[in-house]
């Protein structure tokens, strides 16, 4: 019995040696979080101070972790442009990674194989740097067909499964056709769709962040 508690308590402290040193290292250098997408995480017509790297980076101010929000989402791309510049990006060594594209590809109606295979090949750079990659899915409306939605629909679920990644299922969970929670066009998350968004996506994050641990 005695030794049975010798060994708890070496494990007990050996494990709050490895916090101590995981946060100590970050504290000095950040940890790096990338959003990687289009307008929805861009902050498309909001100030810098209300788009969702911002608002991450209130959602960390409590947290004993230090992070650093890259935001590089562009409005208007398409996952063809952001295969175009993955490796450019990969040159900021983002320790996680949030990959949220294909919406224009479906509102251009655009085939979701062509847009998976350009999602593939951005998890696939992503994963090759050593990034923790989190996907973040969209959907598609009805009014794009049953058949298109159920391809397009599609397409984040099994990307997350090939790649055992970390999946937020809908980015605009609680959000989509809400109207108090977007801007007039009915589209884009307004500030308090974002400050939702930003508390959904959090919990996915701290998920990478404990990847990074192991």
């Amino acid at each position: 019995m005695i030794i049975s508690k010798k060994l708890k308590l070496k494990a007990l402290f050996t494990g709050l040696i490895c916090i101590f040193l995981f946060t100590g290292a970050y504290a000095a250098n950040p940890i790096k979080i990338m959003l990687y997408g289009d307008s929805l995480m861009a902050g498309y017509g909001l100030s810098q101070n209300e788009n969702l790297a911002s608002e991450l980076m209130r959602n960390f101010e409590d947290n004993n972790f230090t992070v650093s929000v890259i935001n590089a989402s562009i409005s208007g791309n398409t996952s063809k442009n952001g295969l175009s510049r993955v490796d450019w990006s990969l040159g900021d060594k983002p320790n996680i990674v949030v990959v949220c594209l294909g919406a224009n590809d479906m509102l251009r109606g655009l085939n979701p194989f062509l847009t998976m295979e350009n999602l593939d090949s951005i998890i696939t750079k992503f994963n090759q740097s050593n990034s923790i990659v989190i996907l973040a899915g969209m959907q598609s409306p009805e009014s794009m067909g049953p058949e298109y939605k159920i391809k397009f629909d599609g397409i984040y679920p099994e990307l997350a499964a090939k790649y055992d990644l970390i999946f937020m299922p809908f980015l605009l969970k609680d959000v989509a056709l809400e109207k108090k929670n977007l801007q007039a066009d009915y589209k884009h998350p307004n500030k308090k769709g974002i400050r939702i968004i930003a508390s959904n996506l959090y919990p996915y994050i701290l998920e990478g962040i404990n990847r990074l641990e192991k």
